[in-house]
């Protein structure tokens, strides 16, 4: 699990222990993390730094071949990004920021942490995507920076999909997207989400647990929303 102190990664551990309390399981963030009474194995690594990710695989390849790779990393906003509006509102610093964030941090995750899945049987791994990253489905325009970096790393998504299929046919690589959650990252454009349409960060990880459960390795480097349903490249 990469990125496991945000809301959707720490609920993400909650629900797999939840699950199966017999699992090994691995929890990377960028902060320092509280002892629990879990047995999650818990790491600490800038995700902009690509040696410590590569340290962290190396660490966790001694356990074995893995059998899925969760990354809840992503960013929409911060003190010094805001979603675009307008194309006057682009900047190259937020670009390369979003980017950054969005599509380069999973795209090493994929590097060091893909090849740790097993090589035989069921083997999944999963980053957090965004509706907004479909370019099929931009009906409303705006949020440039964002839209961009998501569809970037779908791209990315489908493109290793491809590559880890060679060396084991049941593997699945996906994208997903987990709704609005009520989080730092939505705050702000809540007012905007139709009743019912505002999930807790528990209900959004338990129902991506079960559209992962439900996919086959027809599903592979494609992306899906919380419901079940495929979202559009």
């Amino acid at each position: 699990m990469i990125g496991s102190s945000g809301a959707i990664g720490s609920a993400f551990v909650k629900a797999l222990l939840e699950r199966n309390d017999t699992i090994s399981l691995h929890a990377v963030a960028r902060t320092d993390v509280a002892a629990d009474a879990t047995h999650a194995v818990h790491h600490k690594a800038d995700f902009r730094d690509e040696a410590l990710l590569q340290a962290v695989a190396e660490q966790i390849a001694a356990d074995g071949p893995v059998d899925m790779v969760l990354i809840a990393t992503g960013l929409l906003h911060d003190e010094l990004v805001r979603p675009e509006k307008a194309l006057r509102d682009i900047s190259a610093e937020a670009l390369e920021r979003l980017y950054f964030a969005n599509t380069i941090i999973p795209a090493l995750a994929l590097k060091h942490f893909g090849p740790l899945l097993r090589r035989e049987g069921r083997a999944v791994f999963a980053a957090l995507s965004a509706r907004v990253g479909s370019i099929g489905d931009n009906r409303l325009g705006g949020w440039y920076g964002y839209r961009a970096s998501k569809a970037a790393l779908n791209m990315i998504i489908r493109t290793a999909s491809i590559e880890l299929a060679r060396r084991n046919p049941q593997s699945v690589v996906v994208g997903l997207h987990p709704g609005t959650v009520d989080s730092k990252l939505s705050k702000p454009f809540q007012a905007a989400v139709k009743p019912g349409g505002l999930f807790s960060a528990d209900h959004a990880a338990g129902r991506l647990l079960d559209v992962i459960e439900g996919l086959t390795p027809e599903d592979t480097g494609r992306c899906f929303a919380w419901d079940g349903r495929r979202i559009p490249a």
